[in-house]
């Protein structure tokens, strides 16, 4: 199996959607997972980086994947029709 090198994590309330690369920008997995299911499956997986889309629970989630060795970065949302985009 390739080595998973990035990953971008769709976190919502009950389902979290996962796409992981490998260093070629090969697809090497495409995951749906359940919330309780999120923290095993990363503490599997060798440190890699991790973008999640800046929200109130991203900051959690942050914290949960550094502790196992994961950087994770946090993209701001860009457009869309809430505060952010009322403010620019």
């Amino acid at each position: 199996m390739q080595s998973i090198t990035t990953i971008g994590l769709d976190i919502a309330k009950s389902f979290f959607q996962v796409h992981g690369i490998d260093a070629a920008g090969r697809v090497v997995t495409r995951r749906q997972l359940k919330r309780r299911y999120v923290l095993a499956f990363f503490q599997k997986l060798p440190p890699c980086l991790v973008g999640i889309e800046a929200c109130a629970s991203s900051h959690h989630w942050s914290c949960e994947l550094q502790a196992f060795g994961h950087t994770v970065r946090l993209m701001p949302i860009l457009g869309g029709s809430g505060p952010a985009a009322a403010a620019s």
